[in-house]
């Protein structure tokens, strides 16, 4: 065997059709007598649809169709399937693919047009004009918490949707005994994904075959097969859905849309292939979002900091329906206590509509809100007590010799929350020697003598990645000896397709190119679920593995028979499987698996079935936690309120690295991630008119190269023992911290002040205010 691959730094194999302008996404495909569609979307946050008069749209050249729902014939009248059902759901509002009479946010779909091309559609969609009766809106996530809230949706009992809990010890009775009890309020913004490119789909029906194909930039092809099959009242075997190369998704691609539907009853209705490409608009009005959430929380302690318990209730903003089910609402309690060992935890979350964008999972779904609230936590402990940041963490963590350790939580399927593996400890010293923590006061008052003030902040979490139960995978050789795997989980750029050549590469020592990697489609691969929650690592990732150690075997007792020796005796190098020792006996993996696909009348070996390949699921029963600790420098203007981060340190565990260069990227990405929602992106409503008023680049701030400070990194490994590669996920680790850090080192730089940080985004008006009021108050 040469160099093991896994662990290595391997250049991507899939980036040399992305740079030489090869890649192929959902608007690069055309096909023959193809038509494009384009949407007439609400303008009111809520409203009866009185009457639609399509007739001027109608009548533009090069227009095929204007249809409303009822022109999508009586399947088309019921609501969306619900994506995750659950018996917690009390009111399972989903959409329509258009809008039957009511419409419930700015931006739901109402009438499709459908023309020879997509600037025809998009001139002709405007000409559609609609009647509404305006209709009272609730947009504060608070107010329509009320009882005698305006209700989202016309006959809604209340805006409750679900009411969820997260419970284990006695947190009251901790409260009512602690020594120190700490309350405060937090609030987290709403925000939105903004992959580089938007949804999109093309649709297309063979009345011959009676099959449908769907091509979507989706996280989950199958997924999106199964609710096109249940809702359309077909059998999967009739629908395909490929996902093609995709350009970022963040979380709000893995659900399914409207769009998509839409797009499958016009191919079937109109025999022709449609294709719908989301413009950037169509992203800010349409795309699932995250947040709202304010929070109320007590914790109990001990004078050292050691926390007793803690109790919260959640108000979270989940928009106008429920496409994901709670997911996003679990995502938000489940990880509680995150590191930490604290014995009693008490979180309610009340699960609200409002007349905003719906809501789903984006980068790390409700983990960040948890790490936010449990990071900011321990910072108002350090604070309250008078004791160091770094200390109160301390106390609290999980230690290494508590592994595998319970949390006290149990899942509705009845599993335990478990940590698998890890020094969360370690992991923090790693990133306080690195960041040069204990030097940082004298950096501090040498920086106030001129005038500047700085702060360090710290953060650590959790995540519980690879979530069960599987992704397969299948791994072939072929005739020609090179190694086929293929996958039904897809890349949004993650490296997916590097990372599993690298781990099918080690069992027959090859090298990662000389593999070829197929993704995402439906009809060729092992069944599979999404490419969500840093999971396909560490679910296909495995499955991959498992798959070629079969096929290594299979390989190795073919050859055994071949050439006439023990099993034991052998060994695969460069593609052969050859006589330990003796190079020249040998049998390549190409000539083994034509052997195995023999011919006519030809018998296979005795013992062996057809075909040099296997196919594997690993099927975890929990989750694989990964973990780290952040520390971030900032500087803050507080003539301007505006903030500079100076310096970004990261220590990392995510178990074994199969790619380091590839888990850099992925930890680097989410922590500019979790920057853009610290200090510049919020969604903002009017709440007068229901209206979304950052809709553009201009109103809703991402950060830029010039905005983003140096970013280091250490690792630490932890293998798994859930897994035979001991892998953990690493996709989302940059960004659940990323937040709480950098508000806390807001925070440390105005402490002089007194400024105290419950919120994001903290704009530099939202700091002027902060500190004014400060001053004013001296």
């Amino acid at each position: 065997m040469g160099a093991r691959n896994v662990g290595a730094v391997v250049k991507r194999v899939e980036d040399p059709r992305f740079v030489t302008g090869h890649g192929r996404y959902t608007d690069d495909i055309v096909l023959p007598g193809m038509l494009e569609m384009a949407f007439v979307r609400s303008s009111e946050a809520h409203a009866v649809v009185k009457s639609l008069d399509t007739s001027a749209a109608r009548a533009v050249p090069g227009v095929v169709a204007v249809w409303t729902i009822a022109d999508l014939g009586a399947i088309a009248q019921k609501p969306m399937v619900q994506s995750y059902p659950s018996p917690a759901i009390k009111q399972n509002f989903t959409q329509h693919p258009l809008a039957k009479d009511e419409v419930c946010y700015v931006g739901e779909a109402i009438a499709v047009v459908i023309a020879q091309n997509r600037y025809i559609a998009e001139d002709a969609a405007h000409l559609v004009t609609v009647d509404y009766e305006s209709l009272p809106h609730a947009i504060d996530v608070r107010e329509a918490a009320r009882a005698d809230a305006i209700p989202a949706h016309r006959g809604a009992q209340s805006n409750i949707a679900a009411t969820v809990a997260w419970k284990f010890g006695d947190a009251a009775g901790a409260i009512a005994r602690a020594p120190h009890v700490i309350r405060e309020t937090y609030r987290q913004h709403r925000g939105a994904p903004h992959s580089i490119e938007g949804r999109g789909v093309i649709a297309q029906h063979e009345p011959a075959a009676d099959q449908l194909t769907l091509w979507s930039s989706t996280q989950s092809p199958f997924l999106v097969r199964r609710y096109l099959a249940q809702y359309l009242e077909r059998e999967e075997a009739g629908i395909r859905v490929i996902a093609p190369d995709v350009g970022g998704g963040f979380g709000p691609k893995a659900g399914h849309y409207p769009e998509e539907l839409v797009a499958a009853l016009v191919a079937m209705k109109l025999g022709r292939p449609v294709k719908w490409i989301e413009d950037r608009r169509e992203h800010f009005l349409t795309t699932t979002q995250q947040r709202d959430q304010w929070w109320d929380v007590e914790v109990a302690c001990e004078p050292n900091g050691k926390v007793l318990a803690l109790r919260a209730k959640c108000i979270h903003d989940n928009g106008a329906y429920l496409p994901y089910g709670l997911l996003l609402c679990m995502t938000s309690i489940v990880p509680f206590p995150g590191p930490y060992a604290i014995p009693a935890v008490e979180v309610t979350l009340d699960c609200v509509f409002t007349n905003a964008v719906p809501t789903s999972p984006i980068r790390g779904a409700g983990r960040p809100c948890a790490a936010f609230i449990m990071e900011r936590t321990m910072d108002s402990v350090a604070r309250t007590l008078g004791l160091d940041r770094a200390d109160v963490r301390r106390a609290n963590f999980v230690r290494r010799d508590q592994f595998p350790y319970e949390t006290g939580g149990r899942l509705p399927t009845g599993v335990t929350i478990q940590y698998d593996s890890g020094d969360y400890a370690a992991c923090l010293d790693m990133v306080m020697k690195s960041s040069a923590y204990t030097a940082f006061e004298a950096k501090r008052a040498q920086a106030a003598k001129s005038g500047r003030w700085i702060g360090m902040g710290i953060a650590s979490y959790n995540e519980d990645t690879g979530l069960p139960p599987y992704e397969g995978a299948t791994v072939k050789v072929l005739p020609s000896g090179r190694i086929s795997v293929e996958l039904g989980s897809c890349s949004q750029g993650q490296g997916l397709e590097t990372i599993v050549a690298q781990i099918a590469a080690d069992q027959f020592d090859v090298d990662p190119e000389k593999v070829i990697v197929k993704t995402g489609d439906t009809a060729i691969s092992a069944i599979a679920l999404s490419t969500v929650g840093s999971r396909v690592a560490a679910t296909a990732g495995p499955s991959v593995h498992l798959a070629a150690t079969q096929v290594r075997d299979k390989a190795l007792r073919l050859a055994a028979l071949q050439l006439e020796a023990a099993e034991q005796d052998l060994e695969i190098t460069r593609g052969a499987v050859h006589i330990k020792g003796v190079a020249e006996r040998k049998v390549t993996l190409g000539e083994l698996a034509k052997r195995l696909v023999s011919n006519v009348n030809v018998p296979l070996p005795n013992g062996f079935t057809p075909g040099l390949e296997a196919t594997a699921y690993h099927t975890p029963e929990r989750p694989v936690y990964a973990n780290g600790s952040n520390v971030a420098q900032a500087e803050v203007d507080i003539e301007t309120g505006a903030v500079t981060l100076l310096d970004y340190r990261v220590a990392h565990d995510c178990g074994t690295l199969i790619n380091p260069m590839l888990v850099e990227g992925q930890i680097v990405g989410g922590v500019v991630h979790g920057i853009g929602n610290a200090l510049y992106e919020h969604m903002k409503y009017d709440p007068d008119s229901g209206q979304p008023v950052t809709t553009n680049f201009g109103d809703y701030l991402l950060p830029i190269a010039t905005e983003i400070p140096p970013i280091r990194l250490e690792h630490m490994e932890s293998p798994s023992p859930l897994n035979p590669l001991g892998v953990k996920g690493a996709g989302e680790g940059g960004t659940i911290p990323g937040i709480a850090c950098i508000v806390s080192a807001v925070e440390d730089a105005l402490k002089p002040l007194g400024v105290k940080l419950n919120e994001y985004p903290l704009s530099p008006e939202r700091l002027l205010e902060l500190i004014d009021e400060k001053r004013s108050a001296k």
